[in-house]
């Protein structure tokens, strides 16, 4: 689904809609290219489930962990330095994946074979210097 050109700025709108066709369902993959506005989403999408602290992309660490609603936690990953699966194995990264709760994933090609039977895949492609397509797959194995 096409959610259409949205600039860096609108991206909350995005966040919004995400949610709304989001269908309960948790895990969410982001792909884009490096700059094109992965963690920009992930940021709006984590306001919109009540997270109240900084919001950053997990570079080094792989994984951030923040409080939503009710002290729900919601999980941001960058696996973009991982290289293969068995490194993802070593952070107990099946643990996050089925527990629930959210699991934002940027560069989540690594990880595809064991991602839940449902996912978000959400793509993120630059059109200019402030201008996004954002387009939303529900996919299942």
């Amino acid at each position: 689904m096409d959610l259409g050109n949205h600039t860096l700025k609108s991206i909350k709108k995005v966040a919004a809609k995400l949610l709304s066709l989001s269908d309960g369902i948790t895990v969410w993959c982001f792909e884009g290219d490096m700059g094109a506005g992965k963690t920009t989403l992930i940021q709006e999408i984590c306001k919109v489930l009540g997270v109240n602290e900084r919001v950053s992309s997990p570079t080094f660490s792989l994984v951030n962990e923040y409080k939503g609603l009710g002290g729900m936690p919601v999980y941001h990953f960058d696996l973009h330095r991982l290289s293969n699966l068995e490194e993802a194995r070593e952070i107990g990264f099946s643990d996050y994946l089925y527990s629930g709760h959210f699991c934002l994933i940027e560069w989540p090609q690594v990880v595809e074979s064991i991602l839940p039977d449902s996912y978000l895949y959400i793509t993120i492609s630059t059109i200019d210097a402030d201008t996004r397509n954002v387009t939303l797959q529900s996919r299942y194995h």
